[in-house]
C-alpha cells in the first residue's frame, strides 16, 4: 500500500473536507485496506485524534466510537453482559489477537464485508450507524448505500431489555465463517440476521408471538429459506443453505429459552 499524502485529521471538519477529494481514503485499522484492489492512496485521513475510541454507555443506548478496535468490544464487559456472551463469541474466532487490537469497527462497518461476523450480530441487535454528515441511518440500510464521502463517526446500539444469540460455522478456527447467524429479541420482535452466505448479512424480523407458536425449528426454516446462498472456495449454496437453518434453529432456540444443540 502506498500512500502520497497522509494527514492526521485535527477535527471531523477537517476529515470530511479532505474526504471530498475522490482518491481520498479514511484509515480505520488498515488490516483489510492494504490487501484492497486500490494499491496507491493519494490522500489518507487518520482519525485517531479525534476520541472516536471510546465504548459510551447510558440507560437508552450503547455509542460505540468508530476507531474502538475488536478487541475492545471482545473485552467490554457491559456488553457482554449485554449480549449474554453474544459480543464475544462473534469475535473470538476473528484472526487472532494482534488482528483484533488492530481492526476498528468503523472499518469493520465502512467495509460492509460478506464475510463480517461483526456485522451480522450488529445487524440482529438492530444497530444504527452515526455519520458525520448523515446523521442516524440503520445499519441494514446503510448496508445499501455504504458511507459515500460522509464518515462513520459511531454505532449506536439501543439498549433494550434483549436476548441474544450468536454462532457461526468455519473450517478452521480463525478462517472466515461459512455461515454466519445472529438473532436477539426485545420480547416483541426477533430479529435473525445471517451472514456469510458468502454475501453480507440480511436481517428478518418476524413478532415474538408468531417465532413462539412456530416453534424454533419452523421458524429456522422459514428464516433461512428467504435468503439466497451461493457457492465459493468455502462452502456450496446447497451447504450453506443447510447449516443456515441448523444454525438458526440454535440460536433462535437459546434466545426463546430452550437448550440448543
Amino acid at each position: 500500500m502506498n500512500i502520497a499524502q497522509y494527514t492526521k485529521a485535527a477535527s471531523l471538519d477537517e476529515a470530511w473536507e479532505l474526504n471530498q477529494k475522490r482518491s481520498a481514503v479514511i484509515l480505520g485499522g488498515c488490516c483489510w485496506l492494504r490487501l484492497s484492489p486500490q494499491r496507491r492512496i493519494a490522500q489518507a485521513i487518520d482519525l485517531s485524534a479525534l476520541g472516536l475510541d471510546q465504548i459510551e454507555e447510558d440507560a437508552e443506548a450503547f455509542r460505540l466510537g468508530a476507531m474502538v478496535t475488536l478487541s475492545q468490544l471482545e473485552g467490554s464487559e457491559s456488553l457482554e453482559a449485554f449480549t449474554q456472551g453474544a459480543m464475544k463469541e462473534a469475535l473470538r474466532h476473528i484472526v487472532g489477537t494482534q488482528f483484533r487490537n488492530m481492526a476498528t469497527l468503523g472499518g469493520s462497518i465502512s467495509g460492509r464485508f460478506g464475510f463480517s461476523d461483526v456485522w451480522t450480530l450488529f445487524l440482529a441487535l438492530g444497530a444504527k450507524v452515526e455519520l458525520y454528515k448523515g446523521g442516524l441511518v440503520s445499519l441494514a440500510e446503510f448496508g445499501k448505500t455504504g458511507p459515500g464521502k460522509d464518515i462513520v463517526t459511531h454505532l449506536i446500539v439501543p439498549k433494550k431489555a434483549c436476548q441474544t444469540a450468536y454462532a457461526s460455522l468455519r473450517l478452521n478456527a480463525t478462517d472466515f465463517p461459512i455461515i454466519a447467524v445472529s438473532a436477539s429479541t426485545d420480547g416483541e420482535n426477533v430479529r435473525c440476521a445471517i451472514g456469510a452466505r458468502p454475501a453480507r448479512a440480511e436481517v428478518v424480523t418476524l413478532p415474538f408471538a408468531d417465532v413462539q407458536q412456530l416453534g424454533a425449528a419452523a421458524a429456522a426454516e422459514k428464516i433461512a429459506a428467504s435468503m439466497k446462498y451461493e457457492s465459493n472456495m468455502r462452502a456450496s449454496e446447497a451447504y450453506r443453505r443447510d447449516m443456515a437453518e441448523v444454525l438458526c434453529r440454535r440460536v433462535l432456540t437459546k434466545i426463546l429459552g430452550g437448550d440448543a444443540k
